[in-house]
């Protein structure tokens, strides 16, 4: 049995983290069984989640438990797609990923109203005497990275020209499509969920939320993955 690692529900989403909703995703179109654990963050091999254990090996960051899952189990995320096509829905994945994970970040975190009704939450575990001091220390390392990365030196209307500019082109990539690249679902469907789900997340305010709906052919698409995976929600 596979064990998933993540955080899990938060905000009416099927995790906190959209990297978390991609993992799941992955072992659920590969069909394979697994477990939730959202206990272990501590023993995260490189700090973060997910990650997963399947029997005695542990695999961390999604690209990599995406890699095993077709490696261990022969599961072709890719299958049906030419070399044109897969290329097109691995750019797609790293759009999503090292770009628009950024302006997710600069809503939540750098944003105050939305750091303070979102990742300020998952710090009222910590003992009050010293939560103060914890959440100072990780907001201000996440700001810090925002600005390594480049994201977070621009101004938020810059920043959400940027986040217009890539969702627009997510609806003109999906088109009239079931999936991203057709009407199989693959591999890329795994992160464009995700990161749409997570996006269009209503708990939060950002001008993000209505460039997603204003695209209907992104909001079926993540309503109807939505309702196929993760009913429950």
């Amino acid at each position: 049995m596979i064990t998933l690692y993540k955080f899990g529900p938060f905000f009416g989403l099927p995790d906190a983290s959209p990297f978390c909703i991609k993992a799941e995703m992955l072992l659920k179109i590969a069909g394979l069984e697994y477990k939730n654990d959202m206990d272990s963050f501590t023993k995260a091999p490189k700090g973060k989640q997910p990650y997963i254990k399947d029997d005695s090996e542990v695999i961390a960051d999604t690209t990599f438990i995406r890699m095993h899952i077709e490696k261990k189990y022969g599961f072709d995320f890719d299958a049906g797609l030419n070399a044109y096509e897969s290329g097109v829905a691995w750019s797609v994945e790293k759009m999503l990923e090292d770009h628009l994970y950024w302006v997710l970040i600069n809503d939540r975190w750098v944003n105050d109203e939305n750091f303070n009704k979102g990742p300020r939450t998952f710090f009222n575990a910590a003992p009050a005497l010293i939560r103060p001091i914890i959440v100072k220390m990780i907001r201000g390392k996440v700001i810090k990275g925002t600005k390594a990365h480049g994201m977070g030196r621009h101004s938020d209307e810059q920043i959400h020209q940027l986040a217009k500019r890539a969702i627009d082109s997510l609806a003109g990539i999906l088109g009239d499509n079931k999936f991203f690249m057709g009407d199989k679902i693959c591999g890329v469907d795994a992160t464009a969920f995700a990161w749409l789900v997570t996006l269009s997340c209503k708990h939060f305010n950002t001008p993000v939320i209505g460039m997603i709906d204003g695209h209907q052919n992104l909001a079926q698409y993540r309503d109807r993955i939505q309702a196929q995976f993760f009913p429950d929600l």
